[in-house]
């Protein structure tokens, strides 16, 4: 076994996965000689060790923890559990990738009935030791043995009320003495034991307490949410502690080096006076604005202010800060990047280079492409009249209407039903995450915007108003009161995170506009990206929106969206339900025009991009009649109108609708086999792209259409469908004597059309991958079933690693693919690929395109700015790989 724990001076940044990135951030502080309280790290091998040993800390831990325990004392002067001079610790877990609120820490641990007289002498001032004490016991409680803060504060809240007091700063020591021996009892209450004494006990029942907080439901919720291995494990930090609870020169804070919300480069936090750290992130007290602490500590503001300018142009990236000032001496706890908005985010990456800083490549992978999606939701109307209740602290920017729900659970519930919510809390905790992911918005009465709802609400792009005092909460009665107003259960408000209003009812919203930087920090993206990046629309609004966000073509047109009109479905329906060609034709010639309509609408916007069509896929039965809604209308008719008319139509139609009706209509009569069957059906769609185009040519308006045929699994199919669209086009240019730039492709969705894609690329000019289809066909998951009933078991047992529909599954799917493309390019070696299912906008599948050679992503209008992002990282980071690689050979 090597070496398992680390002092703070035997680290560097660069020993993550060894040291966490709390304790690698340490150890870089105190590498470069900032003023951090010293201590040791167990690293993260000694938390996988511990899991392997059956959830117990091996002998070479222990006794490199007491090795180190030793170094502490000799450095610090002070020892633990010593009664003149004690050592007190704070034990805090630290993961490889930053986790705020997901673990579990100790502090003021050392503490016993003889320490806390020792402290009271030290520093004079009993009041201060004792209620060190108390909350050392009500942390240590709660964190290592699972006993619910909710007694401790039961309590506190009764000794208050006997006494008289509003706040905590009236008790005297007496007081916190009294407090103690009440929670001693809720201790053994509880576990039957007396509260543990020995400071030796308690520290390694504090490590176990963190390896163990590494599994528990909210770090495991956390993780799956961000994506986070499970493999890492945590390291488990052991400072020495600082204080800043010690008098009105004491106090402790958190602070960014620049606005997380907005990305301003300003000194952006909050600090107490005369308060512990775990005060400020708990939201328990309403804390100071940072630029405030300038009138209460002229000098340790400009020693802070010139340490953060340090830190930040130290790590290169805007830094989140945990200080303690103890005594009008200023120590640095911890520093770590800084977690923000994406409007903060791309902010940052562009002043940053404009400072000189970092260099566009470095500023491109700054921005995690799913974080763009915050920058592309509605706001609400500033034209509409609010009518504001209150305002709190903005949070987390964004607007959010739901109905209120006081209850994490209740939020997760209700938002499985469909329902949105806006999750209301006097704070939130990390038990609460299921409820904070489920909601609309959170609001919370207490805390401030670097408390637990705000540092996480800002993470998942949510709304959040925390720190809004004139918000009263009753959670038994499920209401709040803001001055005369009463807000119910299930009433419905609305939520402005970026301006901390709070109102009543649903405000309308519009449409996000973009920031110049985000424009500029995509135009960066396009100048890498080598990945062609296209959009899915059906209508020329959409095509718009993909044109304005981006977007270099249409990647995929689905034309059987354009019948989904409430006007249009009749005419569908009498087409489908049609038993002659004359009857079905009559129905073509209705839809011709309207079909015709919408290419000539969406051609006029692409002006000169490709825009690749799908010929009519529609599973039949999403444009019937509802067999069970017909079979009662029959049943009625016999029985209350045996001799009518409409009885006999409901009869004719009821046994068409039986003669269609499919076993699985996903692998049944649909795309390509559509067309085979009913070729009128695919030549009336050629007709209307052709004559479409040729309308706009002749107007000078350059058109490129791709005719894409869909379902092919076997060249012949292909072979025959290109020859009608070729017929037709033909039949066309000489009627209108005007020529077309057309091809003619495939959508490869079925396992067999990628094995056989040197086949199918002799009659293809492109091939776009339908990766939706193409997973359903290749894993045999019907897509509605899989995520409606089993699909979340996989992913909790770790049979499959993310939904495959979401992510795509390389390994299966993504082998279909390669083989596909490189097959496709054994016969045509130009031959154009790309994708168009959902995958087409999710950054490791963007990335898997970009290594295989693809030409185009295509996906929503709404993630092309993400696409064209993930696309540029793919090209860095492989570029970045390749110079490795030769600075390794050399």
């Amino acid at each position: 076994m090597g070496k398992m724990v680390y002092m703070f001076d035997e680290g560097h940044s660069g020993m993550k996965e060894i040291l966490g990135g709390k304790g690698a951030n340490i150890a870089e502080m105190t590498r470069i000689g900032l003023p951090v309280p010293y201590g040791f790290t167990i690293s993260t091998q000694a938390c996988n060790a511990y899991y392997k040993a059956g959830k117990e800390i091996q002998h070479e831990v222990k006794t490199e923890v007491l090795e180190s325990l030793r170094r502490l004392e000799g450095r610090t002067g002070k020892k633990l559990g010593d009664t003149f001079n004690p050592l007190l610790v704070s034990v805090r877990s630290g993961s490889v990738f930053s986790m705020p609120g997901m673990m579990d820490t100790v502090l003021n641990l050392g503490m016993n009935d003889q320490t806390v007289e020792a402290m009271a002498q030290l520093t004079n001032n009993p009041r201060f030791a004792y209620d060190s004490y108390r909350r050392f016991i009500q942390m240590f409680c709660n964190v290592v043995l699972e006993i619910d803060v909710f007694f401790f504060e039961q309590y506190l809240e009764e000794i208050r009320e006997q006494k008289g007091y509003h706040s905590d700063p009236e008790l005297t020591a007496e007081d916190w003495k009294e407090v103690i021996v009440g929670y001693k009892k809720i201790v053994k209450k509880h576990t039957g034991s007396e509260f543990p004494q020995d400071p030796m006990e308690q520290l390694f029942l504090a490590i176990n307490a963190v390896f163990d907080s590494w599994n528990n439901q909210r770090a495991i919720v956390y993780r799956r949410l961000n994506k986070i291995p499970s493999h890492h494990g945590t390291a488990v930090n052991i400072q020495s502690m600082v204080f800043g609870n010690m008098g009105e020169d004491s106090g402790t804070g958190v602070a960014f080096t620049r606005d997380p919300s907005t990305g301003e480069a300003v000194l952006y936090g909050e600090y107490l006076i005369n308060a512990q750290g775990e005060d400020v992130v708990a939201g328990i007290r309403t804390p100071h604005p940072i630029h405030t602490l300038k009138n209460d500590m002229p000098d340790v503001f400009e020693e802070f202010n010139g340490m953060c300018r340090r830190l930040e142009s130290h790590y290169k990236d805007m830094q989140d800060i945990e200080f303690t000032v103890e005594r009008g001496q200023l120590f640095i706890l911890q520093t770590r990047n800084g977690k923000r908005t994406a409007q903060a985010a791309i902010r940052t990456a562009v002043e940053m280079v404009e400072e000189g800083i970092i260099d566009r490549k470095e500023a491109i992978l700054r921005i995690e492409p799913e974080q763009l999606n915050q920058l592309l939701h509605r706001r609400i109307d500033d034209t509409h009249e609010r009518h504001t209740l209150a305002k709190g602290l903005p949070a987390s920017p964004g607007a959010a209407t739901g109905q209120v729900v006081f209850d994490p659970d209740e939020a997760e519930r209700l938002n499985h039903k469909g329902e949105k919510v806006i999750l209301v809390r006097p704070e939130t905790t990390p038990d609460d995450i299921h409820g904070i992911i489920a909601s609309e918005g959170v609001l919370t009465s207490r805390g401030g915007m670097t408390s637990h709802a705000a540092v996480v609400a800002r993470g998942m792009g949510k709304a959040c108003i925390c720190g809004c005092e004139p918000l009263k909460i009753d959670l038994k009665q499920k209401q709040f009161q803001i001055g005369e107003n009463v807000v119910n259960h299930l009433d419905t408000i609305t939520i402005d995170g970026g301006t901390g209003e709070i109102m009543l009812g649903e405000i309308p919203m519009i449409d996000p506009q973009l920031s110049d930087q985000f424009e500029l920090l995509l135009s960066w993206a396009d100048q890498e990206r080598t990945l062609g990046v296209r959009a899915n629309a059906d209508n020329p609004e959409d095509t718009k929106k993909a044109l304005e966000f981006g977007a270099i073509g249409i990647g995929l047109c689905r034309t059987e969206h354009m019948f989904m009109d409430a006007s249009r479905i009749p005419i569908v329906q009498e087409m489908i339900l049609s038993e002659t060609y004359e009857e079905r034709k009559h129905a073509l010639d209705k839809l011709l025009p309207m079909q015709q309509g919408d290419f000539k609408g969406i051609f006029e916007v692409m002006q000169g991009y490709p825009v690749t069509i799908r010929l009519l896929d529609p599973p039949l039965h999403e444009f019937l009649p509802d067999k069970e809604q017909l079979i009662v209308d029959v049943s009625k008719l016999q029985i209350t109108d045996p001799e009518s008319s409409e009885l006999k139509e409901k009869e004719l139609l009821l046994k068409r609708v039986r003669q269609l009706d499919e076993s699985n209509p996903m692998l049944g009569h649909r795309g390509c086999r559509l067309g085979i069957i009913h070729p009128e059906i695919y030549k009336m769609q050629a007709e209307a792209i052709f004559y479409a185009a040729t309308e706009l040519v002749k107007k000078g308006i350059d058109v490129k259409p791709e005719i894409m045929i869909p379902l092919v699994g076997h060249v012949n199919e292909l072979k025959m469908l290109r020859q009608l669209v070729m017929d037709t086009a033909n039949n066309i240019i000489e009627e209108t004597g005007i020529v077309i730039d057309f091809t003619i492709g495939t959508m490869i969705e079925i396992p067999r059309a990628a094995l056989t894609a040197d086949e199918i690329a002799e009659e293809a000019d492109f091939f776009s991958f339908g990766t939706n289809d193409l997973t359903q066909t290749t894993f045999g998951f019907s897509r509605d079933d899989a995520e409606g009933k089993f699909l979340k078991t996989y992913i909790d047992e770790n049979i499959v690693t993310d939904n495959p529909f979401a992510v795509l599954d390389q390994e299966g799917v993504g082998k279909l693919i390669k083989m596909g493309v490189k097959l496709g390019r054994q016969t045509k070696p130009a031959l154009k690929t790309g994708i168009c299912g959902e995958h087409g906008g999710e950054k490791s599948s963007i990335e898997f395109c970009y290594k295989e050679g693809l030409d185009y992503v295509s996906c929503s209008p709404y993630r092309v700015p993400l696409a064209r992002l993930a696309a540029a990282q793919a090209a860095i980071q492989n570029e970045k790989q390749k110079g490795q690689l030769v600075s390794a050979d050399h």
